[in-house]
């Protein structure tokens, strides 16, 4: 079973699902778009119950409370520095990080920058930002991939997405997301000014430095009918990495893996933080 949490940070408070004892060994699970820390529910109750202290915020722009109206207050240093103020608040002097999607953009910038911070990293789907830079570059497919970024920045996007009931958003998830769920993300994406808070994530402009290789134990994790990464940039990704580090492809699987596969990722993650 998973509890609610709030999580007080100089930022405002977080919004979180939380599992297991207060002592357990911490881990911090960060989404993806269009999702919410439950997109974690799986993970965090099955983690919480092998006794880790799993948590998953709803991310900036997602927890109310933590929703500027500025874009550049969205960049991947605010993100960051998001996490360590989290596990701050949690009391966590070191811990282990997961993140889905842009969440494990995230994450990866925590890990390259922030490295005597995280036991392990956990990465779903997201390559490493210099892999992913390097295939942008070289690799026809993953520009043809990365598409929706040029066309998520036109500030008609959210009418688009929310247009016939959420036409658009709910397509996104390829069916591979139970319906329930999809409808409680569309609902909290249809607050004021929530869909453009999560899109702010990728107006906001970029870091101009390349993102450093990760030295701590990771796991990366790539599903073979991801849309949104090619398999160049996963591939590559192993360069980015100086620690222990272990690739697992999933077939047959979308970009949707924590909710579309739960029970093989948690066992994938059971297996690289033990």
């Amino acid at each position: 079973m998973t509890e609610h949490l709030t999580i007080s940070t100089p930022a405002g408070p977080f919004d979180a699902i939380a599992a297991g004892p207060a002592d357990g060994r911490p881990v911090l699970l960060l989404h993806g778009f269009p999702e919410a820390g439950i997109a974690w529910e799986h993970q965090v109750a099955v983690l919480g119950a092998r006794g880790f202290r799993a948590v998953a915020p709803d991310q900036r722009g997602y927890s109310p409370a933590v929703r500027p109206e500025h874009t550049a207050e969205y960049g991947l240093g605010t993100l960051t520095a998001d996490v360590l103020a989290m596990a701050d608040a949690l009391e966590w002097s070191r811990f282990d990080l997961a993140g889905h999607d842009i969440g494990g953009t995230v994450a990866w910038w925590t890990a390259a920058e922030h490295p005597e911070r995280l036991r392990t990293l956990t990465v779903v789907s997201a390559p490493h930002p210099a892999a992913l830079a390097h295939a942008l570059r070289t690799d026809e497919d993953q520009q043809l991939r990365s598409g929706y970024l040029t066309q998520w920045r036109d500030r008609s996007t959210e009418r688009r997405m929310l247009a016939n009931n959420a036409e658009a958003l709910r397509k996104m998830f390829e069916w591979r997301v139970p319906p329930s769920r999809v409808d409680e993300y569309v609902r909290r994406l249809s607050e004021p000014g929530a869909l453009t808070a999560a899109l702010n994530w990728y107006r906001a402009s970029r870091s101009t430095g390349e993102t450093d290789k990760v030295e701590v134990p990771t796991l990366y994790v790539w599903s073979t009918e991801d849309v949104a990464f090619g398999s160049t940039a996963a591939l590559d990704t192993e360069k980015w990495v100086t620690g222990a580090y272990s690739f697992q492809m999933l077939e047959d699987v979308t970009h949707w893996v924590p909710e579309e596969v739960p029970e093989v990722l948690t066992a994938l993650m059971i297996e690289h933080l033990s």
